[in-house]
């Protein structure tokens, strides 16, 4: 599996941003996709994550709310659309595939990783 992630920007406070993943190779409508982040000076942290095969999702507490993923099957794509950003929201984000529908925050249980896409939040 290949994943391509796409968005980056620089946005205002308060302000949108949208973040694709784009999937490549095996077929993986039954496994779990997510998004982690990590900024400057610290360590990879889960954002939110969905089943492919089902929709169900998971975010973690610091964006529910404020960010949603969604999937296209069809079109092997998993979206992050961030909403009311805080400068607490800069950092690179990637996205994941884990070979199981179950949902894990644990960067480790996942198994294919995007290249990451920056997203800088000015305050």
């Amino acid at each position: 599996v290949q994943l391509q992630a796409s968005g980056e920007g620089l946005v205002q406070a308060g302000g949108s941003l949208r973040l694709s993943c784009a999937a490549s190779g095996r077929t993986f409508s039954h496994y779990a996709m997510a998004w982690f982040r990590q900024a400057p000076g610290k360590e990879r942290e889960f954002v939110a994550s969905i089943r492919l095969s089902g929709g169900s999702t998971y975010y973690a507490d610091s964006v529910k709310g404020r960010f949603t993923i969604t999937r296209d099957n069809a079109k092997s794509m998993v979206y992050l659309q961030m909403n009311s950003l805080n400068s607490e929201d800069t950092a690179v984000y990637y996205c994941a595939v884990r070979t199981s529908a179950v949902f894990t925050v644990h960067a480790s249980m996942y198994s294919y990783w995007g290249q990451g896409t920056l997203v800088t939040v000015s305050s």
